[in-house]
């Protein structure tokens, strides 16, 4: 079987990781299937490899609904509904038990052994000269790198676990601790370090590359995970923090375009991703901008035109013609959808509790762009963007579930690099970020000479230059950062006490206002609660999520994750019968 640059994320992906991925399993099946390919078949040459890749990204699609819940629903973001199954309210109230879905870690082991699978196929093909050095270096080290992003996932969620880089044939020999003995969580970070080090490649493909293509309408360009990013987490994950700004500022500094990743500002009269009212009508909720194509929101939704990619760094689509299908609208929607999932109050307070830059006393990505209101019931809107008319707030056509995973993007980037600056003593630099941006923050009241302000003075990864000025003329490369919060239009947060301390809980908040529901708040979590030793951290963010909603278990699930053991799912599964 040969594909020559023409691949279908969606359904191609079941034929790759039946076929192509499990060659190595000998309980495959004992007579093998006509439409199977052999090893010698499936890794011919680089359009093979590129499918093999392909492949696993179609499997990855098919954990976007895990990666939420888990990270989402356990934490103080999300809510269950009237409508929710009991998994997920096992979830929500961390009693799980063993048959739960949600929490069944075989779909990561199953994608673990995909990449393991692909990466020694890799190898194989280098060694007979099926792959040029080039070619295998971009290809093991997309591979590598997401096994890397699987990993840190199960640590994050089951603690102490397995961790094996060789293809396996039966997956649930993974569960036996006598030949798969489970580290910790701290030496899993090693590992991850260690492994992800030795990647070669940790640029993105360029746009010559054969992978890089048009599938079924959606480019490839994004579908891969960022390298940089991925190294940037676990060392912030580590507490090394110097290297994890360096790898976040290796991705801040990819392009010379001055918005590309860097957080600008937008230009009154012109298409922008920033809270944003109609020009000198700020006093008016009216004129708030909130389309497809303008606003805040439609970063969720617009094409992937020069503004979505000042953005996004990674994000996969759901296509409603293909295989799997999107997830999210059954959890969130009410039209059309099971309505199992919605915002916690916890949350909307949150978003309420904030003031906009002309005296609103609420966050306008909360009410307006990240939930709306059904039926006096709060309803998960990022998701929802391709499926609904922002007006009606009903389905455009409840046949069409196209959608989007939303994996990475460069709020996120920002808040971590802060969140790295901020332990490495770089408080002011971390608070710029946050809150209204370098130029702000380094700037002279009154100075018309730019030459010396408007910059950090700092090394790398801390060199920051936003000056921008006439008298000499300067526009240089940050002059149009304006902060994660400066973007979103809220009055910039005060630095109260201790800054480390008040910079970094600022930080986590504003994580939860700017990157609700997308996958990233229990880690969040998680990270500090271990940074500081302080399990409390945790535990009161749960419980006052619970508490807002009138739970009665809200006190005894606070103390029972008063113990951090009580914060890792159960690392178990029920054997497939042969």
């Amino acid at each position: 079987m040969k594909l020559k640059q023409k691949y279908n994320l969606f359904s191609f992906s079941t034929l790759i990781i039946s076929a192509a991925l499990f060659i190595s399993c000998s309980d495959y099946l004992e007579v093998e299937p006509k439409d199977r390919l052999v090893e010698e078949q499936a890794f011919l040459d680089v359009y093979d490899a590129d499918a093999a890749v392909i492949g696993i990204y179609g499997k990855f699609l098919t954990i976007a609904d895990k990666y939420v819940i888990l990270n989402e629903l356990r934490a103080d973001l999300l809510s269950t509904t009237m409508n929710s199954e009991p998994q997920l309210n096992e979830i929500q109230i961390h009693e799980v038990s063993e048959n739960n879905s949600y929490a069944n870690p075989r779909e990561f082991y199953e994608l673990i052994n995909n990449c393991n699978d692909v990466l020694r196929n890799f190898d194989i093909m280098l060694s007979q000269n099926r792959l040029t050095e080039n070619e295998y270096e971009q290809r093991y080290s997309d591979i590598g790198a997401l096994r890397s992003w699987l990993y840190l996932q199960v640590g994050i969620h089951y603690g102490n676990i397995p961790y094996i880089t060789e293809p396996i044939e039966n997956i649930d020999d993974v569960k036996n601790r006598s030949r798969y003995p489970r580290i910790s969580f701290d030496q899993l970070l090693d590992e991850l370090i260690n492994f992800t080090n030795t990647l070669s490649y940790l640029t993105p493909y360029s746009s010559e590359n054969s992978i890089i293509t048009d599938l079924d309408g959606h480019n490839t360009s994004k579908f891969f995970i960022n390298k940089e990013c991925l190294l940037g987490d676990i060392n912030l994950w580590k507490g090394n923090y110097t290297e994890a700004a360096s790898h976040y500022k290796n991705v801040m500094n990819s392009t010379d375009d001055w918005d590309i990743y860097r957080m600008p500002f937008s230009f009154p009269n012109a298409e922008g991703i920033a809270v944003e009212y109609l020009r000198y009508r700020d006093q008016d909720t009216r004129s708030l901008i909130n389309s497809k194509t303008d606003g805040w929101g439609s970063m969720f939704v617009r094409d992937r035109d020069d503004l979505w990619n000042t953005e996004w760094i990674w994000s996969l689509p759901f296509d409603s013609n293909f295989s799997p299908e999107n997830p999210f609208i059954d959890l969130f929607s009410m039209q059309g959808g099971e309505y199992q999932l919605k915002p916690s109050q916890q949350v909307i307070n949150l978003w309420n509790n904030q003031t906009q830059l002309n005296g609103f006393p609420y966050d306008a990505r909360g009410r307006r762009f990240s939930y709306f209101t059904v039926n006096e019931q709060p309803v998960v809107k990022k998701y929802l963007y391709n499926y609904i008319d922002l007006e009606t707030q009903m389905p455009v056509d409840i046949f069409n579930r196209d959608g989007r995973w939303y994996l990475y993007r460069a709020a996120k980037m920002h808040l971590r690099f802060a969140e790295a600056a901020n332990r490495d003593e770089e408080h002011r630099l971390a608070n710029a970020l946050l809150n209204s941006g370098i130029q702000s923050a380094y700037t002279v009241e009154g100075a018309i000479d730019k030459t010396d302000i408007e910059q950090t003075h700092l090394p790398f990864p801390y060199d920051f230059d936003a000056r921008n000025g006439d008298f000499p003329r300067y526009r240089s490369t940050w002059h149009r950062n304006t902060g994660v919060r400066g973007r979103a239009y809220v009055r910039p947060v005060p630095v109260v006490g201790d800054s480390l301390i008040s910079i970094e809980n600022n930080i986590i908040e504003e994580a939860a206002l700017e990157l609700a529901f997308e996958g990233n708040r229990w880690g969040d979590l998680v990270r500090i609660a271990l940074r500081r030793n302080d399990p409390s951290f945790l535990a009161d963010k749960i419980y006052s999520k619970l508490a807002a909603e009138n739970n009665p278990q809200a006190t005894s699930i606070r103390s029972k994750l008063m113990n951090p053991n009580n914060w890792y799912l159960p690392f178990e599964w029920e054997t497939e019968e042969e």
